[in-house]
């Protein structure tokens, strides 16, 4: 069972319901664009984990992730840990390339799309410590499982995520750079006001047994992911498009 499968049986129909909700379709296309959102973050994870000093890093901030369940944790602190996970592994102007490629596959606004990689994110993160722990995966280990994930895209959605790796990443592995810390990416950032754009209140986001929560709408007037009083130029592990942070 891939990542991606072990995704969308967490979420479970609540769960599918709720993103189709947010994208304004129905659970079909919703399903086919947790595959894409997917497919980019494990792909992202993929190309870093090339480099051997993106893979130790990757891999020890996996152990801080090991039985967390971001499937029913606080929707704010999901989308704030989320943020922190793309900074790392594909960039801020890479995530937001990312979204406009994701956001034309499925025909929505790219706003909505970036609303939702930081969702998925931690999932992501979750799963993938908890497999690596399971199987007892070293850096390398874990490398060459991501590797393995890729060739599982099949048709368009394959050659969606294959094009848009190529362009975050130039076709090769990203440049790396700095030092590597195994510092975990969950509670950094600032948080967003809370409030449910479908009408819900806030609450557990959880696999479809009952109990779930409207997601969480930014505060248009916040930017989760900067400062508003940093310069970005003073900021040493500002990275450029499609070039993972390694300082975890």
């Amino acid at each position: 069972m891939t990542l991606t499968d072990e995704l969308l049986t967490e979420l479970g129909d609540s769960g599918l319901e709720q993103i189709a909700g947010m994208l304004g379709t129905d659970t079909t296309m919703a399903r086919d664009v947790v595959e894409a959102v997917s497919g980019v973050i494990i792909g992202g994870m993929a190309r870093n984990a090339r480099h051997p000093d993106g893979a130790d890093a990757l891999r020890a901030a996996l152990d801080d992730h090991v039985d967390t369940d971001p499937f029913t944790g606080d929707v704010a602190s999901l989308t704030r840990d989320g943020h922190s996970i793309l900074g790392h592994v594909l960039g801020g102007q890479g995530t937001e390339q990312a979204a406009d490629g994701l956001a034309r596959f499925a025909g929505v606004d790219p706003a909505i799309i970036m609303r939702l990689l930081p969702l998925v994110a931690p999932m992501i993160m979750s799963l993938l410590a908890n497999r690596a722990t399971r199987r007892g995966m070293n850096a390398s280990a874990m490398a060459d499982d991501l590797d393995r994930e890729q060739p599982a895209r099949p048709g368009e959605l394959g050659e969606l995520l294959q094009d848009l790796l190529d362009a975050l990443f130039g076709g090769g592995v990203p440049a790396q750079g700095g030092p590597y810390e195994s510092r975990s990416p969950f509670g950094t950032g600032t948080t967003g006001h809370r409030g449910a754009p479908d009408g819900h209140e806030e609450g557990d986001f959880e696999n479809g047994t009952g109990r779930t929560g409207g997601f969480q709408e930014e505060d248009p007037r916040e930017d989760p992911r900067e400062d508003p009083h940093e310069d970005p130029r003073e900021d040493p592990r500002q990275v450029a498009p499609g070039t993972s942070n390694p300082d975890w």
